[in-house]
């Protein structure tokens, strides 16, 4: 009977499983690349304060 029952869901277990869908990556929107571009330039401005602040100590 145990092996009746590994035969049978070694045998089905393809049946079971479904192929993989890669997921397609959405292009970004102009909001999102406006937002990307502002908050690189306040990065830039941080790390330019921070140098500033640690260069005169």
């Amino acid at each position: 009977m145990r092996i009746a029952a590994i035969f049978l869901t070694l045998v089905a277990a393809p049946a079971w499983s479904e192929g993989f869908d890669r997921p397609i990556p959405q292009p970004q929107s102009a909001t999102a690349e406006f937002w990307f571009a502002i908050g690189s330039i306040a990065l830039i401005i941080a790390l330019i304060a921070v140098q500033r602040l640690v260069a005169r100590r």
